[in-house]
């Protein structure tokens, strides 16, 4: 049976974080009484989530993370290699088969900006993927990124550049940081992307 009013995905979104008020939440909750269809875009979009959130633990994902996520981490028995480095900073990197988390802590003067990208570019200064509008406190000193360990242990020899970029209303960029990683490989095997 196809609905004829579905639920905005934000709307069902909300309505699992239990961000809607009072008489919102019950017209959404009618609404799923009587809707398979709503029902079970809501239980993929759970399931969705609950995967990103896998994923996340398991230190798969490349992602702004938050040192409230770090300690809980390290409180689970997961082991978290860190680098941390200064705007114009250089690092020796590697990973190992014991690591579950890799964390670098990018300082930068962020104060004033209203909107920061992490750039991830490759050896030469070329960028190869970009998080856009990344979460940060306003005047903050640093950025949490959490690298892929799963990319990392993989990975042969080779070069990295970190940008944080701010960006301004009307979309010029302005350089916050510039980190460079030289990661050597550690595991047995040839490596490879």
């Amino acid at each position: 049976m196809i609905c004829s009013d579905p639920i905005d995905a934000a709307v069902l979104a909300d309505y699992w974080l239990g961000a809607l008020r009072g008489g919102e939440e019950e017209t959404v909750e009618e609404h799923l009484f009587g809707c398979d269809e709503c029902g079970a875009r809501l239980r993929e979009m759970i399931a969705l989530v609950d995967g990103v959130r896998k994923l996340a633990s398991e230190g798969s994902l490349r992602m702004v993370v938050s040192d409230a996520f770090l300690k809980r981490a390290e409180e689970e028995g997961l082991r978290v290699r860190q680098y941390a480095l200064p705007p114009g900073g250089e690092v020796q990197c590697t990973v190992t088969a014991e690591d579950d988390l890799l964390i670098a802590r990018l300082a930068a003067d962020m104060s004033g900006a209203k909107r920061v990208d992490l750039s991830i570019c490759d050896g030469n200064g070329v960028e190869r993927l970009r998080l856009p509008d990344i979460p940060m406190r306003s005047g903050a000193s640093s950025i949490v990124y959490q690298e892929s360990i799963t990319f990392a242990k993989a990975s042969p020899d080779n070069e990295m550049i970190v940008r944080l970029v701010a960006l301004d209303e009307a979309g010029g960029e302005r350089l916050l940081g510039e980190y460079a990683f030289h990661h050597t490989r550690s595991l047995p095997g040839p490596g490879g992307w």
